[in-house]
């Protein structure tokens, strides 16, 4: 009797939380359809719904776009230019928020059948696929073009690959074969280049190192997130990882291979003058605490050791390229 009594009570809970706005429990205990509960919806609804907008831009992901952008910027120019920097970050973020939204609405069935992606805003019912279709559009569109026009033709051409290449290509390629991280990881290392373009209109031996150092970094990144939910991936049957391969020998192989290539593509820009000393320094820092990560997940093979891969990846990035950054601009402000 009890047990079915703390049945009809998890049911009752249930069905609260799912009829309550964006799928939360009111922290009121107020129940759905009340005086006070529909006088608060005006209230409500709207920050919910824009913060639903928000995170099918991804903002973690957009976050490094932006570091990696300015850097690309700031390692092209030989004086600061404010307008410049600020027109090449802003439309690189509206190409790349509008590929994260598109992206969530081509992966909308996929998403419902991961755990981890389960109660994005389009898996979960929160938004409609034609209201995300319409806001990754917009956002995609408009980063295009404001490039083109504010910084110049070729920065909104890489914007407009980088983007077509990315949905054509890498998201479909997920569910057919395991190549999909390498290939994704062409567009996704289009943001420091755009930075670089914006300013010197020309790709250059400079933007190519910079672009490489991306693009080697996203295998380390993006495979410890595929060991850490590869159960996640099976059941969306997407192919983050080497098939059949249960004991991760393969994956972290890669990890080891990349990661060597992403070291040594570090030291390029202190051999060819383009940082000094002090980046040099950080640079063999990183690597040490990026291979000692390296190690322990390719040794335990476990979730928490790639989780701990993935967190030193999130530092190293942003530390590599600020380092670098600092190293050439703070001579002429000292």
């Amino acid at each position: 009797m009890s047990s079915r009594i703390d049945g009809i009570k998890s049911r009752n809970d249930f069905a609260a939380e799912t009829n309550s706005l964006s799928g939360l429990v009111r922290p009121d205990g107020q129940r759905p359809g009340t005086p006070i509960e529909m006088a608060d919806t005006r209230q409500t609804h709207l920050p919910a719904r824009l913060m639903d907008f928000v995170s099918l831009t991804k903002p973690e992901v957009l976050f490094l776009v932006l570091i990696a952008t300015g850097a690309g910027c700031l390692m092209a120019s030989d004086t600061l230019d404010p307008s410049t920097l600020f027109d090449a970050v802003l439309g690189t973020a509206l190409v790349a928020a509008g590929t994260a939204a598109l992206n969530h609405y081509a992966e909308r069935a996929y998403d419902g059948k991961m755990r981890r992606t389960a109660n994005r805003p389009l898996p979960s019912g929160r938004l409609t696929p034609q209201a995300a279709l319409r806001f990754g559009i917009v956002l995609s569109v408009t980063g295009t073009i404001y490039l083109a026009v504010t910084c110049n033709l070729l920065t909104g051409a890489i914007g407009l690959a980088a983007l077509l290449s990315y949905l054509l290509l890498y998201t479909p390629l997920k569910r057919r074969s395991d190549l999909c991280t390498l290939v994704g990881a062409f567009p996704g290392a289009a943001p420091i280049l755009m930075g670089w373009t914006a300013v010197r209109d020309e790709i250059t031996l400079g933007g190519w190192i910079l672009y490489f150092i991306l693009f080697f970094w996203q295998f380390p990144h993006f495979l410890a997130i595929g060991w850490m939910y590869r159960d996640d991936y099976a059941r969306a049957r997407m192919f983050m990882l080497p098939r059949d391969d249960h004991d991760g020998v393969i994956a972290f192989r890669q990890v080891w291979i990349m990661s060597a290539a992403l070291i040594a593509m570090s030291l390029f820009p202190a051999a060819l003058g383009m940082a000094g000393s002090v980046y040099l320094l950080a640079a063999l820092l990183l690597a040490i605490g990026h291979v000692i990560a390296v190690h322990r997940a390719a040794s335990l093979r476990t979730n928490a050791s790639a989780k701990e891969l993935l967190h030193a990846t999130v530092i190293y990035l942003p530390v590599l390229l600020v380092g670098m950054v600092l190293d050439k601009v703070a001579p002429l402000y000292v």
